[in-house]
């Protein structure tokens, strides 16, 4: 397994980074997107955030376009539009892959360590994607905007979450809980 805390990043605004930049932080890694229907997790993703931040947690947003031409603008245009629409404070990246050949190699990596997204009971969202054709590559390919990773302060993938869990379910909340 690869360190998740020495993968390269790059911020929205260009900046080098990684993950080694919130060492010995909880973070909820999130592939993100401006145009989807769980767009408004953003409000409950800051809510997260903000609540626990004094702890040594932070939500971690990824913009995404791989599912639906769902995030097409550019890193400007998502800043603008997550600090205006929602008020986000929480780091943002550059828009990256979350499937296929050009993945990123964080979600390689997070996918390697965890999986298998647990999904919310009576769900049925993975069915519905279907019933459009929409199907991941493989059972443990990120399935849709909004999946969520858990990673714990040692930089170890500790829960992975749906796309239509949403951020202030119980689980959620509790695997947060649990490691701050």
């Amino acid at each position: 397994m690869a360190d998740l805390n020495t993968i390269p990043l790059t911020t929205i605004k260009g900046e080098p980074t990684s993950l080694g930049d919130y060492a010995g932080k909880v973070l909820l890694v999130v592939n993100v997107a401006s145009k989807c229907g769980l767009t408004p997790q953003y409000d409950a993703l800051e809510k997260l955030h903000e609540r626990y931040s004094a702890q040594g947690f932070s939500v971690l947003g990824f913009p995404a376009n791989d599912f639906g031409a769902q995030e097409p603008g550019t890193e400007e245009e998502i800043e603008s539009f997550c600090s205006t629409s929602y008020g986000v404070t929480f780091p943002m990246f550059s828009k990256i892959e979350v499937t296929g050949s050009n993945r990123h190699p964080l979600y390689d990596e997070l996918i390697a360590q965890q999986p298998e997204a647990i999904v919310p009971e009576g769900s049925g969202f993975k069915e519905r994607l279907a019933g459009y054709g929409i199907k991941p590559a493989s059972d443990s390919d990120v399935f849709w905007n909004f999946e969520k990773f858990l990673v714990n302060r040692d930089g170890a993938v500790v829960g992975r979450f749906a796309p239509d869990t949403a951020p202030d379910d119980k689980l959620i909340v509790a695997a947060i809980e649990a490691e701050i």
